[in-house]
């Protein structure tokens, strides 16, 4: 079974432009390195402009590789330059109970 993964980048001032850009480089990655199902990824955007980032690992010893594997610490590197990561209770809408965020097409 996989293992679903809700990440949360805050850009850094003027960074949500090369943000956007690195996050369209994750997925992909991910994906090369057969770490993430082929179920599609969603990309959503927050009334504070942190990015929400959401898709599958193919189980969570998947998501334990990721933390070893040279490609993915490299796009992390990538996007440390330009975001912070948040947990989902800094995200403002997670207050509510059914919480609504903006869709964000990277394509």
């Amino acid at each position: 079974m996989g293992s679903f993964v809700i990440c949360a980048f805050r850009p850094k001032p003027g960074q949500e432009s090369k943000l956007l850009d690195v996050l369209k480089t994750h997925i992909p990655i991910l994906k090369g390195e057969d770490l993430i199902t082929d179920r599609p990824p969603c990309f959503m955007k927050s009334s504070d402009g942190t990015i929400l980032e959401l898709f599958e690992w193919k189980s969570a010893d998947h998501s334990e590789k990721a933390h070893e594997n040279q490609a993915v610490l490299d796009v992390r590197a990538r996007l440390e330059a330009c975001c912070d990561y948040l947990t989902l209770r800094d995200v403002p809408e997670t207050t509510s109970p059914f919480p609504n965020f903006e869709s964000i097409d990277l394509g």
